[in-house]
């Protein structure tokens, strides 16, 4: 499996990125992206602490990223184009669960972006789902308790507007590290028909991103 959606003690996560990257090995995982919780106050300071990853090799692969969380809708353009400036190798943002009171807009605004995954997306609507699609963004089945609550809504409108799926953990701790087969049975659980057609596209948009 490749994980493109975790936590670091960068942000709110338990572990250092070096026990990340073995916890995931040890399971047979083929990689990750640490994408941690970031705003303009700490966006590049969490970058350059993880871009040092970059100097020394890893028992697998992985990616160094951002969750943007919690921005103004209106303000969402401006984090994306900071986060790739700065050196970002995936960029996520933190959408519309249902978990949370993320800004009504959230969603909207992000699909308009330069981004890669709308994470755990929520209710998302129709028009959202279709802007999506348009852009070639990437919406979440996430395996995180709470998040997880609108997985079904989101699988039935990806089907219908044929946008792409991923499946991510929202990983903040070791006990959250799933592998490819605890991933197909949430897939089914959200009523995917083809849980290994969404692994595919997480190690597709993984490669597409490592040959940037």
């Amino acid at each position: 499996m490749f994980d493109l959606h975790t936590h670091s003690i960068f942000s709110d996560g338990e572990l250092v990125p070096s026990e990340m990257i073995r916890r995931f090995s040890a399971i047979g995982n083929e990689g990750l992206a640490i994408t941690d919780h970031v705003d303009f106050s700490n966006l590049s300071l969490v970058l350059s602490n993880l871009l040092k990853l970059r100097e020394l090799e890893y028992e697998i692969e992985f990616l160094v990223g951002v969750e943007i969380t919690h921005v103004p809708p209106r303000l969402i353009g401006k984090a994306v184009e900071l986060a790739w400036r700065e050196g970002a190798e995936i960029v996520v943002v933190h959408g519309e669960t249902i978990a949370e009171p993320v800004a009504e807009g959230t969603n909207s605004s992000a699909l308009g972006e330069e981004i890669n995954i709308l994470a755990h997306p929520g209710l998302i609507s129709e028009e959202d789902a279709e802007r999506a699609k348009e852009n070639g963004v990437f919406l979440e089945i996430s395996a995180r308790r709470g998040h997880s609550l609108a997985n079904g809504h989101v699988a039935r409108i990806a089907e219908k507007f044929s946008c792409d799926l991923v499946i991510n953990t929202d990983m903040h701790a070791p006990a959250d590290i799933i592998n490819s087969e605890t991933a197909k049975k949430i897939l089914s659980g959200a009523g995917m028909g083809e849980p290994e057609k969404v692994l595919k596209n997480n190690e597709r948009l993984f490669r597409k991103l490592k040959k940037r």
